[in-house]
């Protein structure tokens, strides 16, 4: 059973930094790729920061690139997203995501943690 955990979230003021942590456990034999998304209030849920399935590189949008940084530690089944200079519209709640492949590479699990809430505001 496939379980991601959260943790980190809070509030901050502009310009600040926060280090989120999603702690996940049943990917261990797995072939998947780790995600995190964000949804504020009226929007749709984005995708803020990934690991690539097949190289392992890490991609982000424009939004967030030079700021946000994604890294794991696989010794401790934990990604990080290390969110610096936050701006009021980096608000939202923010969702570590787990996607598992088949051999074949065809997505065949979708898992999501609840949640942690991140507030940037003076």
């Amino acid at each position: 059973q496939v379980q991601l955990v959260e943790s980190g979230g809070g509030l901050v003021q502009p310009g600040g930094s926060l280090r989120l942590s999603c702690a996940h456990s049943g990917l261990s034999f797995s072939r998947y790729a780790m995600n995190w998304y964000r949804q504020a209030p009226g929007k749709e849920r984005e995708l803020v920061a990934g690991f690539s399935r097949v190289s392992g590189s890490t991609n982000y949008p424009d939004s967030v690139k030079g700021r946000f940084t994604i890294s794991r530690d696989n010794a401790k089944n934990t990604v990080y997203l290390q969110m610096n200079s936050l701006k009021p519209e980096d608000t939202a709640v923010y969702y570590c995501n787990a996607v598992i492949y088949s051999g074949l590479g065809s997505p065949i699990g979708d898992y999501w943690g609840q949640g942690t809430q991140v507030t940037v505001s003076s």
